[in-house]
């Protein structure tokens, strides 16, 4: 069924997600019994403790002739759900998963950091996978990975990858980091920035002439700027803002949309740290990003209106179901009638 994701609960068959929608499917409802069986059999030996002492846990699965599985076991009225989410083996391309041709330019950048923004379940992490896997095809690079669980499996080609997992071979993201550096990398991949402690490294990283790409969870990419400095108290986001300003290459943000011919696709808004980018990160007007991510498309910016445009009018999606993943439905509809404001501009200008 091409099903990206399984759900299991108790008293409940089994439900998959396919193509961005929920099914339930026709097996029997899962007992207790069989749930904790589940659980009993899936969980490795290195995860099992934190699964008893937290109550949820995070770890790859690999089942022969079936596939890899990225898992999440939690409770829920003291009973454990399993959530896998399905990784596929080979790695997409650019052209498979319809990403703007700008992701080119920026995946082999020499430094900076790269995020990968959207919601839990918007391709985030395949989205770095392919932007690696480019480097990968094209450039003589050290990458060096970090993930909670590693996910896609890359085989080295031109570049020389290593790939850490958390609890494996690493007690944890900040750990990693803190030698990374030692390890020779030109390039680093962290799999979410979750705390102050994982950026102010990744940052230290980028100053001394690294690329890292890491994912955030935020809903647009002029709103990751914000959600960073909230991650570090009062004192210190002068300080980040500026560090930002000077070592962020893009964000990346990405919503899936059902496609006219089945299957999804990614509407992306990118936000280059171009000169106007930049200049309004450092003097703290992080409110016109937006307007300075709308006329930066020759810069290769573009915003979730500008993304879901481009989709509908040649045919990839349907109106009706981009406009509501879109930044501004009312926009969007003047856009499709053939009318263009120039807001954005007046905004930069005030």
């Amino acid at each position: 069924m091409g099903a990206s994701d399984v759900h299991l609960k108790i008293d409940q068959p089994p439900v998959f997600r396919v193509h961005a929608n929920l099914v339930t499917s026709d097996m029997e409802n899962l007992s207790a019994e069989l749930l904790h069986q589940i659980v009993e059999d899936v969980v490795p030996p290195h995860a099992r403790t934190h699964f008893e002492q937290r109550r949820e846990v995070d770890f790859s699965l690999e089942e022969a002739e079936v596939g890899r599985f990225r898992v999440n076991i939690f409770l829920s009225h003291g009973m454990p759900c399993v959530a896998m989410r399905h990784v596929k083996t080979r790695i997409p391309t650019f052209e498979e998963l319809h990403l703007p041709l700008a992701l080119r330019e920026i995946a082999t950048s020499p430094r900076g950091i790269v995020l990968a923004a959207g919601t839990t379940g918007s391709g985030k992490s395949t989205t770095l996978a392919s932007m690696l896997q480019h480097i990968n095809k094209n450039l003589r690079r050290r990458v060096i990975t970090v993930e909670d669980p590693i996910e896609y499996v890359f085989n080295d080609d031109q570049a020389i990858i290593s790939q850490r997992e958390v609890g494996i071979d690493t007690v944890s993201f900040h750990t990693a980091l803190k030698y990374v550096l030692r390890q020779d990398p030109d390039v680093i991949m962290v799999g979410e920035m979750r705390d102050a402690e994982s950026f102010a490294a990744a940052l230290a990283a980028s100053e001394t002439g690294h690329l890292i790409f890491s994912t955030l969870h935020t809903d647009t990419a002029s709103q990751s700027i914000a959600r960073i400095l909230n991650f570090f108290p009062n004192t210190e986001r002068d300080q980040v803002r500026m560090s930002l300003a000077t070592n962020m290459r893009a964000v990346i943000c990405q919503r899936l949309i059902p496609a006219a011919r089945g299957g999804v696709v990614p509407a992306v808004e990118i936000m280059v740290n171009t000169s106007t980018v930049k200049k309004l990160i450092e003097k703290n007007m992080l409110e016109k990003l937006a307007a300075a991510i709308e006329t930066g498309t020759e810069d290769g910016m573009q915003t979730f209106n500008q993304a879901v445009y481009k989709l509908i009018t040649n045919g990839t999606i349907t109106e009706e179901e981009g406009l509501p993943r879109c930044g501004n439905p009312e926009t969007l509809k003047m856009n499709l009638k053939g009318i263009f404001l120039d807001e954005a501009r007046r905004i930069l200008s005030t």
